[in-house]
């Protein structure tokens, strides 16, 4: 039966493929270390209470009906409220657009920007860009990171592409690698962004910059850069993507914003008014409470994220055990989010069976099934699947559940020829 062009060559998730064949071989009784989903098991890692409670409150209340398109006005004012005494960046409610989750967020911003076949930049290894660009019809332009850089661009990497491009995307802390930008690499990167934007005429489309912090409260020891902050001149080009999802442990609560140029929210705005994609009403209502007092989410943040970094570093340093053992592994120390970025060098690689592990994948799904460890390659975020890198998220696992399976992680290597 015949589908649209666009839903017939649209590429699924290599993380679902990844996470189903889990699931399935979890229904069978295997015991599987996931590490796969950037997701949390809630019952590790709760939500806050008072925003449980609040939560349950505003259903109580019966605030079931709909929200504002643009979210309800009393959360945008905490919003604000909260980029200025956290960020000391100035946006005014009518500036931040609320939607359920960032994804929304993401996709309107490529929809009210990118006209088809218009160069959209971002950096490969990166979160979903690849699929959003084919989404829009744009021309994606991947710049290739390299683990010396922490798998971020840098202002060199992106100079050769950005002319003619009318946007940007960029991450810190990053998905997959949780790796982050320093000052100096995001304040070269926004100078050739304004550098670019000085260039074009009156009637040309501006370069813009999307820049995803959604896990810019969890971040470890290393501070948080943004580019408003770093070039008060760079909020005419630049739009956040933001929310709880990840520094509240709320992947399912559902509430995110977005905020930036006028002209550009109004139109996110109005092209989300026909998806339907705000925040519930009730969480919407709670997460304003919650943040009525900034301490609720300070006191939250800081004992959830220390709880993430102390898992990230039993994870790293049991990988650089293997290393000092003479397996070809590695691993980048962690500065923020949930990730670990680890290479496993087998590709090429002999199983017991004789067959050989040709590519990323195949090492994932051996690993599944002779160590019960679920990693995510690189190739999921626009990566060749030659490639020996992947990500590992800790926020499906306590602590003990890392240390039991790294004897298996290290059992099913050695076994590789």
């Amino acid at each position: 039966m015949k589908v649209s062009k666009l839903a017939a060559n649209l590429i699924g998730s290599e993380i679902v493929k990844i996470g189903n064949e889990v699931n399935e071989l979890k229904a069978k009784g295997a015991e599987i270390a996931n590490l796969t989903i950037g997701d949390l098991n809630s019952n590790i890692y709760p939500i806050p209470a008072k925003l449980k409670e609040e939560i349950q409150k505003a259903y109580q209340n019966n605030l079931t009906n709909y929200p504002p398109a643009n979210g309800l006005l009393s959360l945008r004012k905490e919003v604000s409220k909260d980029l200025k005494n956290r960020w000391n960046l100035e946006y005014s409610p009518n500036d931040i657009l609320i939607t359920a989750g960032s994804r929304p967020l993401i996709y309107a911003v490529y929809k009210t920007i990118v006209d088809e076949g218009d160069k959209v930049v971002y950096p490969t290894p990166s979160w979903n860009n690849n699929h959003y660009a084919y989404l829009t019809s744009a021309n994606g332009v991947e710049v290739k990171t390299t683990p010396e850089n922490n798998f971020l661009p840098t202002a060199d990497d992106l100079r050769p592409h950005l002319e003619g491009a009318v946007l940007l995307a960029l991450c810190s802390p990053l998905n997959p690698t949780g790796t982050m930008f320093t000052k100096d690499q995001l304040s070269e990167i926004c100078e050739l962004v304004l550098a670019e934007n000085k260039k074009r005429g009156e009637n040309e489309k501006p370069l813009y910059l999307m820049y995803d912090q959604i896990y810019s409260n969890l971040t470890f020891g290393a501070k948080h850069f943004d580019p408003v902050s770093l070039f008060p001149e760079m909020k005419e080009y630049t739009v956040y993507i933001d929310g709880i999802s990840k520094c509240l442990a709320a992947t399912g609560v559902r509430v995110g914003w977005g905020f930036g140029p006028a002209h550009i929210i109004d139109k996110m705005k109005a092209l989300l008014t026909h998806v339907g994609a705000w925040a519930p009403k009730p969480e919407q209502e709670a997460t304003a409470k919650f943040y009525e007092e900034p301490e609720n989410v300070d006191t939250f943040v800081e004992d959830f994220k220390a709880k993430l970094e102390a898992s990230l570093k039993i994870l790293h340093n049991g990988i650089q055990d293997l290393k000092g053992k003479g397996l070809a592994v590695e691993s980048i120390e962690p500065m923020g989010a949930l990730y670990l970025t680890i290479k496993l060098d087998y590709i090429g690689k002999t199983k017991p069976d004789g067959s050989v592990i040709e590519n990323s994948s195949d090492l994932v799904f051996y690993l599944i099934n002779e160590a019960g460890v679920a990693l995510v390659p690189f190739s999921a975020f626009g990566e060749d699947k030659s490639e020996p890198w992947f990500r590992a998220s800790v926020g499906g696992l306590d602590i003990h559940e890392i240390e039991v399976m790294m004897p298996k992680l290290e059992n099913a290597l050695n076994n590789l020829k």
